[in-house]
Parts: structure tokens; sequence; C-alpha cells
């Protein structure tokens, strides 16, 4: 149902899943995307890499009906919002996960959808050489 998110469960299982990732510092966002794969994987859950929205929109990750998108350094909140604003007019998503460097403040829920962020430095700091 739109608005709504049918698997919470799943949205916490990918939460977690992601929390577990101990990126080393100075990453380009590709190798963000293919640790992200790696912990999904690890986990157990099907994310698909680079998935088609429609209308010219393509999350980095969805795991049935969660996105997760990833932004390297620092996103600017109001670019990223409509990024997500897009994201979030597809009944293909339930929920999104946004994974960057550094914390952003978006809002709890964009077009009804729940909207979930970690910040790599914030939470659980990078892993140095």
């Amino acid at each position: 149902m739109r608005g709504e998110e049918t698997h919470p469960a799943l949205t916490g299982a990918v939460l977690t899943a992601l929390r577990a990732m101990r990126p080393p510092f100075a990453l380009y966002e590709a190798d963000l995307h293919a640790l992200v794969a790696q912990c999904l994987q690890d986990s157990g859950l099907p994310g698909a890499h680079e998935v088609p929205l429609g209308g010219g929109c393509r999350i980095d990750f969805l795991v049935d009906t969660v996105g997760v998108e990833i932004k390297k350094g620092k996103p600017r909140a109001a670019q990223l919002c409509a990024q997500l604003s897009r994201y979030a007019q597809s009944e293909r998503i339930d929920a999104l996960v946004v994974v960057s460097w550094q914390s952003v403040a978006l809002p709890a829920r964009i077009s009804g959808k729940p909207v979930h962020t970690l910040s790599l430095c914030r939470l659980w700091g990078v892993s140095l050489p």
C-alpha cells in the first residue's frame, strides 16, 4: 500500500547488515557499492544493484522493497531530498536507507515512505589502515 512500509522487519534487517560495515577511509563511491553488496550478501539479503525505478531514476540497491542510496562525502540535503522524492514515487519502494560518509539531516518520511540514514563517520567511524 502506498505510503506504508509493508515489510518493516526487512528494513531492520537491511539496517543491521549495513551497520556491520567497517569501510576503510578514502574509498571511491564504487568501493562503497561493493562493500554494501558484500554486507547484504553476507546477511542473506538479495540486493539488486543499480535498479531502474522509471522516469530516469536508478537507485543504488533494491532489497525487495527497501531502497538503499549511497553518497560519498556530505550530501546536500535539498538535492538528496529531491532525489529520494523521485525514488519514493515508485510503487517498488516501501522504505529508503541513505548511507553516507557524513550525516545529513533528512525528514523521517518522504512521500509517506520512511527514510533512514546511516553515517559512516558518526555511527561507527571509519576503519583506518
